[in-house]
């Protein structure tokens, strides 16, 4: 079976949001994906201080930013259409939305980005709250991309995105392509959002290269002390909220009196220290294994430099794809994991989430 699908993206990182119009391929339970046409639409200021902002507003304006939020998602892809010529060449529409909300804890998340609104506008199915039914299940809701990095980078041992909040996927050594086989994935540690945070403290929206970080100096006690936090001692599966994610690192370094750039060296030390103990904490069992890398932090190559470092001890080899991967893999999932809540497959995999069983996780819109 072929499918033309447009999944929708946007993470914590508040780069943008991420649009790709994808074909997956299904023969006899074997995937393959090719990414057609992508972009990332930057968030301009009212938006990005709306959705980072948007958990503390009175719940009335809360439900209006979630039908205007879809509007402007369903608006989106309308240009993404006309721009790209993409009339009646996409199926449907799997949309993450934008989360504001994560307390799995409670069996309660949030993603605004109202799915019936993004269909009334496009006119196109529209399958969304893709986290919805496995927080419902008891599990975390996250990681949810597991179900592609198996059935679409299943060649992997371990697949890394760095994000807003990096997370990592550790494949089963030796399993082949499918769902029968485990895994498990789980959130390392915040990312981007604690390098971007810092950089706009330089006036500037992000850490372009590294190279701030580059120069700058390491603070040992602050790397101790950020590498305390509880949530690491936490054996998955286990998953961040963005304010949780924050407040593990955020504290200890924005009310920091240490200049940026040492601040921003030490917070990419950090960051690959916790990979790389993500790793060692997960061995392969192989001579040689191989991590995928992908989202923002791919093209921080000062921050890729010390992953790798971090990593050799482990004999893990780092791997870069090209660009479209790198900044369109997770909008890509989405777009399966839509896929298969069409086809009413699992999609979500309780050995990543700890939910009480695999399940099929989506509301169904029908433009």
């Amino acid at each position: 079976m072929v499918y033309k699908v447009i999944g929708l993206m946007s993470g914590s990182s508040l780069d943008g949001l991420d649009i790709v119009h994808v074909q997956l391929d299904e023969v006899r339970g074997q995937w393959s994906y090719e990414i057609l046409h992508g972009d990332c639409i930057p968030y301009n200021e009212q938006w990005t201080t709306d959705l980072r902002h948007a958990a503390d507003i009175h719940v009335s304006e809360f439900l209006k930013l979630h039908t205007r939020y879809g509007r402007y998602l369903g608006e989106q892809v309308n240009k993404f259409i006309a721009r790209y010529d993409l009339g009646h060449q996409v199926h449907f529409i799997a949309s993450h939305g934008h989360t504001v909300f994560h307390e799995p804890e409670n069996y309660t998340t949030c993603q605004i980005g109202d799915g019936a609104v993004i269909s009334a506008i496009t006119g196109l199915p529209v399958i969304s709250d893709l986290r919805s039914m496995d927080v419902a299940l008891g599990g975390q809701g996250a990681p949810i991309v597991p179900i592609g990095d198996k059935l679409l980078f299943g060649g992997y041992d371990y697949l890394l995105n760095i994000g807003g909040i990096a997370n990592i996927t550790v494949q089963e050594a030796g399993q082949p392509q499918g769902i029968a086989s485990t895994m498990i994935a789980f959130d390392v540690c915040a990312a981007n959002q604690v390098l971007n945070a810092l950089a706009e403290r330089e006036g500037k929206p992000m850490d372009e290269n590294g190279t701030m970080a580059s120069v700058g100096s390491l603070i040992g006690d602050v790397l101790e002390d950020l590498n305390t936090g509880g949530y690491y001692k936490l054996p998955p599966p286990k998953s961040l909220s963005n304010d949780a994610a924050r407040e593990l690192v955020f504290p200890k370094l924005l009310e920091s009196s240490h200049s940026i750039y040492d601040l921003l060296h030490t917070a990419t030390q950090h960051i690959a220290y916790q990979v790389g103990e993500a790793v060692k904490q997960n061995p392969h069992g192989k001579e040689q294994a191989t991590l995928l890398v992908t989202g923002g932090g791919a093209f921080n190559s000062f921050l890729i430099e010390q992953i790798q470092k971090a990593l050799l001890p482990c004999k893990v080899t780092m791997v870069v794809p090209d660009a479209n991967v790198i900044k369109f893999k997770e909008a890509l999932i989405m777009a399966l994991i839509g896929t298969l809540r069409w086809r009413e497959e699992i999609n979500v995999l309780s050995s990543v989430t700890g939910g009480s069983r695999d399940s099929v996780g989506g509301a169904l819109w029908i433009g």
